[in-house]
């Protein structure tokens, strides 16, 4: 068994200049000196540095990837996009949707970051290698075809599942989507296809806050291949793996080529902008069943790529977790945290009504 890792310097190099995710600056409002993008660089390098520091780069194939071309672009981002996304960004940066600001060279680093996904999907879908892990940035779940949102320049893992289905290496995909706000981007996408199965398990009404609803199964030929959980905050380690329990029926009668997870970590305890109480090992557990179910439906083949996740301290933990069960490397890192965020779990009571709450969402499922 091989497990890739892609990732790229240059991604880490992306900026969202003076800039507030929710508050505005000036008046009674300090300037934030790092310009208040909550999507730092920091928490995807020092992951990064975590692995070297642990060693289990070893256990890994390490590789970087080129831009995703325009042709691949474009079968996701119309072309007036995508001109208009360059045009910016050679006069210097600026925002180009919804909480989506970049730097001068935002541009090619986003069409990077799909790069990578696209090369980390291509070489598992081909069987090159068995399983991948795609360090993206910028993000890409929030993307729609003509509309920039929430840190997200380019919908990375639509691209790259694009890519795939054009040279003919799968013809039906899962996207599996953990971060904590709703996968509106790649929902929009596949919305109306019968080839790509869309699940999100997301904190209801976080972000976008008119997305992610239940009820939302798709439409036309993809009516029912869209499915939703919206969960309820302080929903905890147990009610995450409760949830994916309750989608991965819908996996399995799918029967994927390949399956994709959006890994982003901000649902964990520490994130700033969530209140979900996962852990370093809710992640590991959940890459584990769903690594899993991808060896009994598709030949292993699983592709994470890199969301978000925005506690520069312990979103390392949370990807080195993933990698751990991704690879079956014996090297691991030890979650500082663990003792106080198993402390901060809801109790039995709280689980036991989140899960009859999960329930009743599947429940609904199943008869919509």
């Amino acid at each position: 068994m091989t497990t890739g890792f892609f990732w790229d310097e240059r991604t880490f190099w992306h900026a969202g200049g003076n800039y507030a995710f929710t508050l505005p600056l000036g008046g009674l409002v300090q300037p934030l000196a790092a310009g208040g993008l909550p999507e730092s660089p920091e928490t995807k390098r020092r992951f990064r540095n975590l692995m070297e520091v642990t060693g289990i780069t070893r256990d890994l194939d390490m590789r970087s990837a080129d831009m995703a071309s325009r042709t691949e672009l474009e079968r996701v981002h119309p072309a007036r996009y995508l001109d208009a996304f360059k045009a910016l960004s050679d006069q210097g940066g600026g925002e180009i949707g919804h909480h989506a600001p970049f730097a001068q060279g935002g541009y090619e680093i986003a069409a990077l970051s799909a790069g990578l996904s696209t090369a980390a999907v291509r070489a598992v879908a081909t069987g090159e290698l068995t399983n991948a892990y795609a360090l993206s940035r910028p993000p890409g779940h929030h993307c729609e075809p003509e509309d920039a949102k929430g840190f997200c320049l380019m919908a990375n893992i639509a691209i790259a599942l694009e890519a795939a289905f054009a040279e003919g290496h799968i013809k039906r995909a899962v996207v599996l989507d953990w971060d904590v706000h709703h996968g509106n981007g790649t929902e929009r996408i596949f919305y109306d296809r019968d080839d790509v199965l869309t699940i999100s398990l997301h904190q209801e009404t976080n972000y976008p806050l008119d997305t992610g609803h239940l009820a939302d199964r798709g439409a036309g030929k993809g009516k029912g291949y869209n499915i939703n959980l919206p969960l309820p905050p302080g929903v905890g380690h147990e009610g995450y793996l409760h949830a994916l329990e309750a989608v991965i029926p819908h996996i399995e009668a799918f029967k994927p080529d390949l399956i994709a997870v959006a890994c982003g970590y901000d649902a964990a305890c520490p994130d700033p902008l969530c209140s979900m109480l996962a852990t370093a090992d809710t992640f590991r557990q959940m890459t584990r069943r769903i690594r899993e179910v991808a060896e009994a439906q598709c030949g292993g083949k699983l592709v994470m790529s890199h969301e978000g996740g925005y506690s520069e301290i312990y979103v390392p933990f949370c990807g080195h977790a993933v990698l751990e069960a991704l690879s079956d490397s014996k090297i691991t890192a030890e979650d500082p945290l663990a003792e106080v965020f198993r402390i901060r779990q809801p109790n039995d009571r709280v689980t036991a009504f989140h899960k009859e709450l999960i329930d009743e969402m599947a429940q609904t499922l199943e008869s919509t």
